[in-house]
């Protein structure tokens, strides 16, 4: 059976102990229900982009979030699938595995993962379909061949081998982001289809923090920060394949979802301290619109807000910006200053107004 090699270092142990710290402030912050939809589709849209930019799509956070929400997007037919497809594994892992947090992993779900990272994309034989061809693992931008795979006749083997291990009680004995950092390495590393494998290694790793109640709400996208340094990535995943040694993917890996929780983190109490602020009671809160929610998260960091940059954040007409400000200050949430084109918008009982 597959058995992964690695160090439990101090690195290690401080970041799984930083990652847990902040999801107990994710888990226990009393966030209104419009509030949480909104973080919940913020991160299903940084996901989507982010796992497809990974390996070369093109499509900005901005396309992506008009692609999603119903806007008209110039792109290319298979930039765009390969966004949509992600949405729908995210969409299968959510409906699978919240409901069914004891089903076992198999190749068949591994399977359909990449069925659905590649529908209408590649040929129905090779969607789902383990590869029946060499390959190479090269970076998108540059070309450059990063490490080459296994030859295709061993894949099914270590498929079974690896799931055999996802499955077994090692396997589950560990906290849940070494256990899904080791199959993210170990299907890259495989590279089990022809086209799909970074993409369906990330599901997988997605899936099995679900799995094993690595609960954060849907407020988190794991692939935000691999995408941000994609070559730091790549060298990360090769430095296991000079070495055999996933020490220091693990603790790459470990360090991306750890960036991210306390990210997300600070977002949560930047939303409490709006909330908790006399001026913005709570039950004025429970009905705003995402435009308004990302108005007050700016203005928990900066002094004022005008009419123009609310335009040009939501891409939204000037009617319909004046329309929401002017709804956040008959609310008490906000106050008006200034006249004309000097018009700003403060949070109301802060020093600004």
């Amino acid at each position: 059976m597959y058995e992964p090699r690695f160090q439990r270092t101090d690195a290690l142990i401080a970041m799984i102990g930083r990652i847990e710290a902040a999801r107990s402030v994710v888990l226990r912050a009393p966030i209104a229900a419009q509030w949480e939809s909104q973080l919940r589709h913020e991160a299903l849209v940084r996901s989507a982009h982010h796992s497809t930019s990974i390996e070369g799509n093109p499509l900005s956070l901005e396309e992506v979030t008009d692609l999603l929400e119903g806007r008209d997007v110039t792109a290319h037919p298979r930039e765009m699938r390969e966004v949509l497809n992600y949405v729908e594994v995210l969409d299968y892992i959510d409906r699978q595995y919240q409901s069914r947090p004891d089903k076992p992993l198999s190749e068949d779900t591994i399977l359909q993962l990449h069925r659905l990272v590649v529908h209408e994309i590649l040929p129905e034989h090779e969607a789902g379909q383990y590869r029946q061809v060499p390959v190479v693992v090269a970076v998108p931008a540059t070309g450059e061949v990063r490490f080459r795979p296994p030859e295709w006749e061993e894949v099914p083997l270590l498929m079974a081998d690896l799931v055999g291990w996802l499955n077994c009680d090692q396997a589950n004995a560990l906290m849940p982001v070494l256990h899904a950092g080791i199959a993210h390495y170990e299907c890259v590393r495989i590279h089990p289809f022809v086209d799909g494998n970074g993409r369906t290694a990330r599901a997988l790793a997605t899936l099995i923090l679900y799995k094993r109640g690595f609960d954060t709400r849907r407020f988190f996208a794991l692939e935000e920060y691999y995408n941000v340094d994609r070559r730091s990535y790549y060298e990360a995943l090769a430095a296991v394949d000079r070495s055999g040694d996933l020490t220091e993917w693990l603790e790459y890996f470990v360090q991306g979802i750890a960036v991210e929780m306390v990210r997300l983190e600070e977002r949560i109490r930047g939303l409490e301290r709006i909330v908790g602020q006399a001026a913005v009671p709570r039950t004025a809160a429970l009905d705003l619109n995402p435009r308004q929610i990302r108005a007050l998260e700016f203005l928990a960091r900066e002094p004022k807000l005008t009419t123009a940059l609310y335009r040009q954040w939501n891409r939204v007409s000037r009617a319909t910006a004046q329309r929401d400000l002017s709804d956040l200050v008959s609310r008490g949430i906000l106050a008006q200053q200034g006249v004309g084109r000097g018009t700003y918008y403060v949070l109301a009982g802060s020093d600004e107004a």
